[in-house]
């Protein structure tokens, strides 16, 4: 999984480079996930602009960054949903638990 991590104000901004995340390589987004968390990380947005496809690995594997941030009382967003793939996150609901804006300009002004 081709993953690019930087640092915007007191963000960590983590752009997911794929186009699709499964059971092939949502793994490694959970275990990167968890070693910011554990680093220290304690606002982390991620960036699904390129991603065309997520099932519920994927889906999973964000469901597990964000239950480990809000353990730490921290702020877990996305960002950049390509409809196709928000549309996965309306049908299983999850626009109800995860924070979900349009850019990272969004989020840095909220």
């Amino acid at each position: 999984m081709n993953l690019n991590l930087e640092k915007i104000k007191n963000f960590s901004v983590l752009t997911i480079q794929d186009e699709r995340i499964d059971a092939h390589n949502s793994a490694k987004l959970k275990e990167y996930l968890l070693d910011m968390i554990e680093s220290g990380d304690t606002h982390i947005i991620v960036q699904l602009k390129h991603v065309r496809f997520i099932d519920s690995s994927g889906l999973g594997a964000l469901l597990f960054g964000h239950k480990h941030m809000a353990a730490k009382a921290g702020q877990f967003a996305l960002t950049n949903i390509q409809p196709q793939v928000l549309s996965m996150f309306e049908l299983t609901r999850l626009t109800r638990v995860f924070e979900i804006y349009a850019d990272i300009n969004e989020v840095l002004t909220n």
